[in-house]
C-alpha cells in the first residue's frame, strides 16, 4: 500500500494499514514529516476524553455533532452531516490512540458555541504529533520515504495501482496492490486552485504551509475525482511573521516526560509564574486583534503609506503592498489601552490573552517603539512625511501623541482551506459520477470531502479520524483484492 503525504492524517493511516498486516510505504516530498500538523496551533477537540471526565465534564459525540453547525452558520447547508458524524463518532477512540502513542495535552478548553469544554492544546507543542506518530509507524514497520514527490497516480484496467513519483535517484514507479490514500494537504499554497476557486486576488495570498499546494486534488482530479467546498478557507487574515529563529516552546523536545511536567505544571503552577511561558507561546505568529483597527490603530506599508480602510477587509489588499508586508502602528493611548484585560492584541483561545507589553518582551523582532513618528519612520526605514500623513488620516480617528508603537511586519496569510476531494463514508475517492475510484482514498484536508471543520481542534481531529479509517478500509480491500 502507498500513503502520499507524511502529515498527521499520512501517519495515521499508515499506522492502522499496517496493523491490519499490510506492508506500507509512506511518501513525503519534505526533507521530514510534519506537514501542516506540524505548523499548527495542536488543538484537538473531542468529547468523551479522559480530561473531561477528570472534570466531572458528561459530554458526547451525539451532542458534539449537534454542535458543530453553530461555527458554520449560514454554510450550514453546504456541511456533510454524514462525515461530521463520522468525526465526532469516531474522535473520543482516535484522541485514547493519540495517548496511548505517547500524545499528551492541556485542557478541555471552553469554546462557544460549545455547549462543554472539548478543546485540547497538544504539549508541548504540535510537533509532538508528528514525533511519536513517526516513532509509531517506524516501531510498526512502515517504510518513510522523505524527499520524495509524487507525481501521478497510476491506473490499470480502472483501478489505482500505484503512483509515480521522484526522488534523489529519479523517476521511481510504487506498486500498490492495496491502492493509494492521498493525505497531502490543502491547497492554502496553490495559486491555480485559489484563482479557480476564490479569485485571482486570494490567489497572491500564501499559505501559512508553504508546501501546501493542492498535490493530491490535482492528481486525484486527473483521474475524474471533484473538489468540493474549494472556495471556503480559513482567510486571508492579517498574521505576525515568524520569529526568525525558533521561539523557546517551539524548540522544546517532544518528550514524553516533558509533556507530562508541563500536564502537572498547568494545573498547579501559580498563574503568575506560568504566564511568561504562555507568552512566548502566543507572541509567535498569531493574528492580531481587529479590535485594534477599531478602536483606530492604523494599518501602513513598509513606506509608511495607508493603503485603504483598515475596517475593510485589509488582509486582501496586504498581498498588493511592497514585499506583501505591513505595520500596525498606534498611539500612546492605544498601547496603554491595549496593554490590559479586555483589549487584547493576540490570543489562543482557551490559552491565554497577548498584550503589547508581552510583545515588547517576547518579540522585538515584531516591535518598534519611539518617541516621535519621525524617530519611529527612522527606525523601520520609512519614509517620515508618508507616514506623518497616515497619522493625521488615521482609521478611526487620528493618531495622537507619542510614544508611538509599531506591531510589524505583519503578512496576509491563508490558514487552512476547506477544498476537499469528495469521498464516501469509507474515504474512497468519488469520481464524476459518484462511484468509488477503485483503490484510491483521501483523508485530512485533501480528503475532507464538504465537512466543514469551521471552529479550533476539528481539523486536526479529521486529520486523525479519517486518515486512521482511510488506512483501516484501504488496507481491508487490499485483503479483498
Amino acid at each position: 500500500m502507498v500513503v502520499v503525504g507524511a502529515g498527521g492524517a499520512g501517519l495515521a493511516a499508515a499506522i492502522e494499514a499496517r496493523g491490519a498486516g499490510r506492508s506500507v510505504v509512506l511518501l513525503e516530498k519534505n526533507p521530514q514529516p510534519g506537514g501542516s500538523t506540524a505548523w499548527s496551533i495542536g488543538s484537538v477537540t473531542s468529547s468523551g476524553t479522559p480530561h473531561q471526565r477528570r472534570r466531572g465534564i458528561a459530554d458526547s459525540p451525539a451532542d458534539h455533532w449537534a454542535d458543530m453547525p453553530g461555527f458554520a452558520g449560514d454554510l450550514d447547508g453546504r456541511d456533510n452531516a454524514a462525515l461530521r458524524r463520522v468525526l465526532c463518532d469516531e474522535m473520543p477512540a482516535t484522541f485514547q490512540w493519540l495517548l496511548d502513542s505517547g500524545v499528551r495535552f492541556m485542557g478541555p478548553m471552553p469554546e462557544p458555541p460549545h455547549r462543554q469544554p472539548r478543546m485540547h492544546n497538544v504539549l508541548p507543542n504540535s510537533r509532538s504529533f508528528i514525533y511519536h506518530l513517526t516513532r509509531r509507524a517506524k516501531r510498526a514497520g512502515v517504510d518513510i520515504r522523505t524527499g520524495v514527490r509524487v507525481n501521478a497516480i497510476v491506473q490499470e484496467s480502472g483501478r489505482v495501482t500505484g503512483v509515480d513519483a521522484e526522488g534523489e535517484g529519479g523517476p521511481v514507479r510504487y506498486r500498490a496492490r492495496g491502492g493509494v490514500v492521498l493525505a497531502a494537504g490543502d491547497f492554502t499554497n496553490g495559486a491555480a486552485f485559489k484563482a479557480r476557486f476564490m479569485g485571482p486576488q486570494e490567489a497572491k495570498v500564501e499559505g501559512v504551509n508553504v508546501t501546501a499546494t493542492g498535490d493530491g486534488q490535482r492528481m486525484a482530479e486527473a483521474l475524474g475525482a471533484r473538489i468540493v467546498n474549494g472556495d471556503l478557507a480559513l482567510g486571508p487574515e492579517i498574521r505576525f511573521i515568524a520569529p526568525a529563529t525558533e521561539t523557546l516552546v517551539r524548540r522544546l523536545p517532544p518528550w514524553r516526560w516533558l509533556a507530562v511536567f508541563m500536564e502537572w505544571a498547568i494545573d498547579h503552577v501559580p498563574p503568575m509564574i506560568l504566564r511568561p511561558l504562555m507568552m512566548r507561546f502566543l507572541t509567535t505568529a498569531l493574528a492580531p486583534s481587529t479590535a485594534l483597527f477599531d478602536a483606530g490603530a492604523v494599518l501602513v506599508n513598509r513606506h509608511g503609506e495607508r493603503f485603504g480602510d483598515e475596517r475593510d477587509r485589509p488582509a486582501w489588499r496586504l498581498p498588493d503592498q511592497p514585499d506583501k508586508l505591513g505595520y500596525i502602528v498606534i498611539d500612546a493611548a492605544l498601547a496603554q489601552r491595549f496593554s490590559a484585560w479586555p483589549d487584547y492584541v493576540s490570543t489562543a483561545p482557551g490559552v491565554a490573552y497577548a498584550y503589547v507589553p508581552d510583545y515588547r518582551r517576547n518579540r522585538p523582532d515584531v516591535f518598534a517603539e519611539a518617541p516621535t513618528l519621525d524617530a519611529l519612520a527612522a527606525r523601520l526605514g520609512m519614509d517620515t512625511a508618508a507616514l506623518a500623513r497616515s497619522a493625521r488620516e488615521g482609521g478611526v480617528r487620528p493618531l495622537g501623541e507619542g510614544p508611538f508603537v509599531a506591531l510589524g511586519p505583519v503578512r496576509s496569510v491563508f490558514v487552512h482551506s476547506e477544498g476537499g476531494l469528495m469521498v464516501d463514508g469509507e474515504h474512497r475517492v468519488l469520481g464524476a459520477d459518484e462511484q468509488p475510484l477503485p483503490g484510491l482514498y483521501a483523508a485530512g484536508s485533501t480528503g475532507q470531502g464538504g465537512l466543514l471543520l469551521k471552529g479550533h481542534g476539528h481539523h486536526l481531529a479529521w486529520a486523525f479520524v479519517s486518515g486512521r479509517r482511510a488506512g483501516r478500509f484501504a488496507a481491508r480491500d487490499a485483503a479483498r483484492g
